[in-house]
């Protein structure tokens, strides 16, 4: 019997203390309000700010991207002409290496003595 009242006057004072709660949120929520075009001044005031942050991040992070595709396009543009470079010396040295090995074939035998 003595843990059913006890559990009883706990749920009482869970009540009690609930019931203040929510009379305190309530008498806070009847606060005098100004006009309507004041109080959305005010919230637009309050968005601002408390957008201000993760914008200038967005931004932040919008021009690395931009620096990011910047150097990503030179890249390419040097990688491109250091391929077409390295395809231009193959091609030169095949053509060398070529009119060496006829250079090599026309040259006499060698004589055995």
């Amino acid at each position: 019997m003595k843990a059913a009242n006890a559990s009883s006057k706990i749920n009482e004072t869970s009540e009690m203390d609930f019931s203040e709660n929510i009379c305190e949120l309530t008498s806070a929520r009847q606060v005098k309000k100004s006009d309507d075009a004041t109080e959305i001044q005010d919230v637009g005031t309050l968005l601002n700010r408390l957008s201000e942050t993760p914008r200038q991040e967005i931004e932040c992070l919008v021009r690395k991207l931009m620096e990011l595709h910047r150097k990503l396009q030179s890249d390419g543009i040097r990688i491109q002409f250091d391929i077409e470079n390295y395809a231009d010396l193959n091609q030169r040295v095949m053509q060398l290496t070529t009119i060496v090995a006829d250079s090599v074939g026309k040259l006499p035998a060698p004589r055995v003595d």
